[in-house]
């Protein structure tokens, strides 16, 4: 029986792992809060046009998987790297909204130039990375692969 040694390695996280982990976890507890709240309408702004959904579902369903990923990021570590594969992949799923934020000009959460919005599309790619290597997910996936 082939252990899934993703799931199961024994690579743990740093404390700087950890404490990144929290604090992306809290960040995306209160990101999704303001989706359903005081944020609400700069966040619709941010739904691309094309998307063939209401927007304000759209940015409802957003803001509780957002609540869900950091509550897990936060107290689900016993599937901490699989966790962060799944933030990961929500970072790349969201980033369509940024670079329609972006293309379109939309002024919102204080981005109201291009340069603004550019620098946002920077840091993009950088949530992706940081959720998984806060996780461990990044490390336990290069061990699998090198055989160890």
């Amino acid at each position: 029986m082939k252990i899934d040694t993703l799931q199961h390695t024994s690579h743990r996280t740093n404390l700087a792992q950890n404490i990144a982990r929290v604090i992306l976890g809290g960040f995306l507890v209160m990101a999704g809060t303001s989706h359903l709240s005081w944020s609400r309408a700069e966040f619709l702004a941010q739904v691309p046009s094309w998307l063939p959904i209401d927007a304000d579902l759209v940015v409802i369903l957003s803001g509780v998987v957002e609540i869900i990923l950091g509550l897990s990021l936060l107290f689900f570590t016993s599937r901490r790297r699989q966790v962060g594969w799944v933030v990961a992949a929500f970072f790349v799923l969201i980033f369509p909204g940024n670079i329609s934020q972006y293309m379109n000009g939309i002024d919102a959460f204080g981005l109201d130039t291009d340069r603004a919005r550019a620098i946002r599309l920077v840091f993009q790619p950088v949530l992706v990375l940081l959720a998984l290597w806060s996780t461990g997910a990044w490390q336990a996936w290069r061990k699998q692969q090198s055989g160890d």
